[in-house]
């Protein structure tokens, strides 16, 4: 079920990609994931409106490296000529351009963009154009089932996605009213699939290794792209890949943990300082510290953290406690 994915004329080494996070997918982050085995990994949602009034502010959201490619790079806004502006001014910076058309959140659905743009699907043939012709990149987007529960647009999203010229479609099957709620409806991901010629790629509910294989079986789709299952798990990348090699996977120990913390909070330093470290490290921890014993108390300490050395402090009190695997459930734990 692993398999290298083609899309447009970029070709990554499997199907498995680190979707786009706000706030989250800065290049540590990035680095992490890629560092476990992710193929593809995408920025933070990036603002046209920003691009274009502001410039260089905005851009310094594509601050990327060497180690760091390929590169996904996702715009969201609702003008296509504003869209097509920002296309151009990021394709240097990248290798594969999308668009947002799936986020839920109000910041963004009130602008016109992300979800919002499943309400008017002329709107989204006129972006999809518009960026087509505005960049050679491999150009791919984003979308939710539909707007509320049971008005599934995505099949005709889909067709003209493709009609306009998009390389691949990323689904993500709720409706922008479910927001992260209930349960993804992967029958559309098949339902999608069969409709359409170019890549599929499906996300929504992939918190472990068995669920992302269980959605390519499930589904037939082209490749998955994990977001809040990687908060705090960036080894959920090599465990998949391990899973769909020899059908087992090696349980994460509380010293890999604290190893990842450690270097998740070096790779911060060395792009944003050590004060923005400590800030941005603190939430992650939340993510990091579950499944152990006293991890409750590791994440409340985090909190509190002040600098290099009180964080340091966490990542040893996590090295020292008896190793548990990821199959025991945190209240199990504490």
């Amino acid at each position: 079920m692993l398999k290298p994915l083609k899309i447009g004329s970029l070709v990554l080494q499997h199907n498995v990609v680190l979707a786009p996070l706000a706030g989250i997918t800065n290049l540590p982050f990035r680095l992490l994931c890629r560092q476990e085995g992710a193929s593809l990994a995408f920025t933070e949602m990036v603002s046209v409106n920003g691009l274009v009034r502001e410039g260089i502010k905005t851009l310094a959201l594509l601050r990327s490296s060497p180690a760091d490619r390929p590169l996904g790079i996702q715009l969201f806004g609702d003008k296509p000529v504003d869209l097509a502006e920002a296309a151009r001014m990021v394709e240097g910076y990248g290798d594969l351009l999308d668009i947002n058309m799936g986020c839920p959140v109000r910041k963004v659905v009130g602008t016109g963009a992300g979800s919002a743009l499943l309400l008017e699907p002329l709107k989204i043939a006129a972006i999809v154009r518009a960026v087509r012709a505005a960049t050679n990149l491999p150009l791919t987007i984003k979308i939710r089932s539909g707007w509320h529960c049971g008005d599934n647009v995505f099949q005709e999203v889909g067709h003209i996605a493709e009609a306009e010229g998009c390389d691949a479609i990323t689904l993500h099957p709720r409706s922008r009213s479910l927001m992260f709620t209930g349960q993804a409806d992967w029958s559309h991901l098949a339902q999608m699939k069969a409709a359409l010629s170019i890549p599929v790629l499906g996300s929504g509910d992939l918190f472990t290794p068995d669920d992302c294989l269980r959605m390519l079986h499930e589904t037939g789709c082209d490749g998955i792209m994990i977001a809040r299952g990687a908060l705090g798990n960036p080894w959920i990348f090599r465990q998949v890949q391990e899973l769909a090699q020899s059908h087992h996977y090696t349980p994460v120990t509380t010293t890999e943990r604290a190893t990842a913390i450690t270097h998740h909070l070096n790779l911060f330093i060395e792009e944003k300082g050590e004060a923005v470290a400590v800030r941005e490290i603190k939430k992650h921890i939340g993510w990091y510290a579950k499944g152990f014993a006293g991890a409750s108390e590791i994440r409340r300490a985090a909190n509190s953290a002040q600098s290099t050395q009180d964080i340091l402090m966490l990542t040893e009190r996590i090295r020292n406690v008896a190793n548990r695997t990821d199959n025991v459930s945190e209240t199990d734990a504490e």
